[in-house]
C-alpha cells in the first residue's frame, strides 16, 4: 500500500510540475531568493537542460571581479538582473543574459571592526525593488536594485565581542607561533531573506573559535582552537522593517533564563554524550552568566512555511568553541533547528541536535521544506542534512523527528571527548555536510547532499596555573594528515537509505542544484563542476574552471534559453584555489 501511495504522490508532484514548466511567471523560470524560494529546495522545474543532452553543455559569458577571495555566493536573478555579492559584500548587477556589468557597490567596512569569519557571504536578498546584503562588519544594508544607490545602512550589532589570541596558548606548542585567520567575533555571512515586509538575518562568528591558517595556500586549515574563557556573546536572528531598516523582533539564540536545559545525558535519538552530569550541575552556580557568551551563531539562510507562519532555521556551537568548563548545561539553543513565529520571531519548537556540543557540529547547512510522505500521508516536514552526517527529517508543525538517514558519511568516534594525546575523529568540526546547501525533489522523495570525509585530530591541551602564571586550557581539531574525499549522496527521504554515493578527489563543500531535467550539478575545491544524472549518480559533464568552484549553482531562463550558473573563487578554509568567477552556461 506504501509503494502505491508513493507511486500517486509522485504522479500528483510531476502533473503539477508539468503545468508549471512552461508559464511565463519569473519566479518559475528565474532565481529570485537564496534557495530560490521560501521552501530552500534548489529543485528546478527547468528540462531544457537534461540527462540526455547536458554534455552539450558549454560556456555563454564569464564575468571577473577582480576579487580572488573565498567566494560562497547564490547569484540572485530577476527580471533578468542577476545581483551576486562578491567577497567583502562588494555587489554587482550584471545582465543576465550577457554578464555586462550594469552597476556596482563598493563596501566600506568600519575600520573599528575586526573580521571574525574571513570575506565570505552567503549572497543578497533582492525584494520591492530593492538589495539587501548583510556584512562582515555585522551591518545591514539596503541598495537601490536599478542602481546600486545606498538607501539605507544600519548596523545589527553595536559594540563587537572580545575574542582569543594567540597569546592564549602554551608557548610551548607550534602553534602558539602561527598565524591567526579568524576568532571569535560578530559579523554576517547568511543571505537574508525577504517576507512581508521583513528583511531576516542572524549574526554569525560569536562562538567561532581561533581559526589557524595552513602552513601553505593549497592546504586546509591548520587548526580550529576553542579557548577557555569569557569569549563571545549570544547570536540571535532578528526581522527588520524592509523599508526603514528599523528593528521589528530579535530572537536570541541563547535565553538569560533556561540556557542550562535539562543536563540532557543524550542525543534526542538516543545517542551518548559521555557527559558528567554531576560536576556540570555542581558548577552552575559559579557560571550563572555563562548565556552572556553563548555564542549559537545564526549560519543558515531561513526556510519559511507561509502556511504556518513559521520561519525555520539552524544555529552554531556554544561558545567557547569545543571548551566547556564555563558553560554547563545544555547550551540552549545552540546547535538546533529552531522553529520561530514570523510575526513575532516567539520560539514554537526547537530539536537540539547535539546539547553541550564540545566538538562544533553547528546545524549549518539551510533547513529545507517539503511534503513527507510517511504511511501513506503527506505531512508537511521541515529537513536538514547535519555536520554529524545524518539527514533529519522533523514534523514542520510540532518539531517531532519523523526520519533519520542512515549515515551518509564514515563515522568513528562521534561524541567522545578529547584527550592529551589526541583522538582521530570523523566527521569532526568541518563536517559531514558544513554550510553546503541540500537539494530536495519533493516528488520522487529524494535529497541530495554534499559531504566529505575529513578526519580530524581532536586534543586537550591543559597547563595548571604555576609561578604566578595562570592557568592555560584549550581544545585543537587539527586534520589529519590522511586520505579525505567528497561524498555526493542521493538519499531516499521515506527510508532515510542510502540511494546511490558519488565519490569525489576533494571534500565536497558548496552545495548543489537539481533539475526536473534529471541533473544535479555541484563543484569541486580543484575546480570541476560537475553534472551528475539524479537517478544514478553517473558523471554526465564536467567542465574545469580556473579556481575552486565552491558556491551552490543555480539555474534560471529567459527569452526560452536556460542557464546555469555558479560562482569559481575556492574556499581559503579548506585550501582550495581562489579566484573571481561567475560562470555562465547554455547549450549550443
Amino acid at each position: 500500500m506504501i509503494e502505491k501511495a508513493l507511486l500517486l504522490l509522485a504522479s500528483l508532484f510531476v502533473l503539477a510540475s508539468c503545468t508549471m514548466a512552461p508559464v511565463a511567471n519569473s519566479k518559475n523560470t528565474e532565481w529570485p531568493s537564496y534557495g530560490r524560494d521560501f521552501s530552500n529546495q534548489r529543485y528546478s522545474q527547468l528540462t531544457q537542460i537534461n540527462r540526455d543532452n547536458v554534455d552539450k553543455l558549454q560556456p555563454a559569458w564569464t564575468f571577473h571581479s577582480g576579487i580572488k577571495a573565498t567566494f560562497q555566493a547564490t547569484p540572485i536573478v530577476v527580471d533578468g538582473v542577476m545581483v551576486v555579492s562578491l567577497p567583502f559584500n562588494h555587489v554587482v548587477a550584471l545582465d543576465a543574459r550577457t554578464g555586462r556589468q550594469l552597476w556596482k557597490y563598493e563596501h566600506q567596512r568600519r575600520k573599528d571592526w575586526p573580521m571574525c569569519c574571513g570575506p565570505g557571504n552567503r549572497g543578497v536578498a533582492v525584494a520591492n525593488g530593492r538589495v539587501y546584503i548583510g556584512t562582515v562588519d555585522a551591518r545591514l544594508i539596503a541598495l537601490d536594485a536599478k542602481t546600486g544607490r545606498v538607501v539605507w545602512d544600519i548596523n545589527a550589532v553595536d559594540g563587537n565581542v572580545t575574542t582569543e589570541g594567540i597569546a592564549s596558548l602554551n608557548t610551548n606548542d607550534p602553534l602558539s607561533h602561527e598565524r591567526v585567520s579568524g576568532g571569535t567575533g560578530v559579523g554576517i555571512a547568511m543571505a537574508p531573506v525577504v517576507y512581508q515586509g521583513k528583511v531576516i538575518i542572524g549574526i554569525t562568528g560569536v562562538g567561532y573559535g581561533l581559526h589557524i591558517e595552513a602552513d601553505r595556500p593549497d592546504a586546509p586549515l591548520g587548526a580550529v582552537i576553542g579557548v577557555a574563557g569569557l569569549y563571545g556573546r549570544p547570536g540571535f536572528l532578528a526581522a527588520f522593517d524592509a523599508e526603514t531598516g528599523k528593528r521589528v523582533w530579535q530572537f536570541d539564540t541563547i535565553p538569560s533564563a533556561g540556557w542550562e536545559g535539562k543536563f540532557t545525558s543524550t542525543t534526542p535519538d538516543g545517542l551518548s554524550l559521555n557527559r558528567d552530569l554531576e560536576h556540570e550541575r555542581t558548577s552552575l552556580p559559579q557560571h550563572g552568566d555563562a548565556w552572556r557568551f553563548g555564542g549559537g551563531s545564526a549560519w543558515t539562510t531561513p526556510a519559511i512555511d507561509e502556511k504556518l507562519g513559521l520561519l525555520y532555521f539552524g544555529t552554531g556551537n556554544p561558545s567557547p568553541q569545543m571548551d566547556d568548563v564555563s558553560r554547563p548545561g545544555d547550551n540552549l539553543y545552540t546547535v538546533s533547528l529552531v522553529a520561530l513565529d514570523i510575526a513575532s520571531g516567539k520560539l514554537r519548537w526547537h530539536y537540539q541536535q547535539v546539547p553541550h556540543d564540545v566538538w562544533g557540529y553547528d546545524v549549518a547547512s539551510p533547513p529545507v521544506l517539503f511534503d513527507y510522505l510517511k504511511d501513506g500521508r503527506a505531512i508537511p516536514a521541515v529537513g536538514q542534512a547535519s555536520k554529524t552526517g545524518w539527514y533529519y527529517v522533523h514534523d514542520r508543525a510540532t518539531g517531532e523527528l519523523l526520519k533519520k538517514s542512515d549515515a551518509f558519511v564514515p563515522q568513528s568516534k562521534l561524541f567522545v571527548h578529547a584527550t592529551f594525546e589526541g583522538v582521530r575523529v570523523f566527521p569532526g568540526v568541518f563536517g559531514g555536510v558544513n554550510w553546503s546547501p541540500s537539494a530536495v525533489d519533493e516528488a520522487r522523495q529524494q535529497v541530495f547532499v554534499a559531504a566529505m570525509h575529513m578526519p580530524v585530530r581532536y586534543t586537550l591541551h591543559e597547563t595548571p596555573a604555576s609561578n604566578g602564571h595562570a592557568a592555560i586550557r584549550y581544545t585543537t581539531s587539527e586534520p589529519v594528515d590522511e586520505p579525505k574525499w567528497g561524498l555526493l549522496s542521493s538519499i531516499d527521504l521515506s527510508s532515510g537509505k542510502i540511494l546511490w554515493q558519488a565519490k569525489t578527489a576533494e571534500p565536497l563543500v558548496g552545495g548543489v542544484l537539481a533539475t526536473r531535467g534529471g541533473v544535479l550539478f555541484t563543484g569541486e575545491g580543484n575546480g570541476h563542476f560537475d553534472a551528475y544524472d539524479t537517478a544514478n549518480g553517473k558523471l554526465l559533464w564536467q567542465y574545469q574552471a580556473d579556481a575552486g568552484v565552491n558556491a551552490p549553482p543555480i539555474t534560471y531562463q529567459l527569452d526560452g534559453v536556460q542557464y546555469i550558473a555558479v560562482a569559481a573563487g575556492g574556499n581559503q578554509i579548506w585550501g582550495y584555489k581562489q579566484g573571481d568567477a561567475v560562470l555562465v552556461f547554455r547549450l549550443p
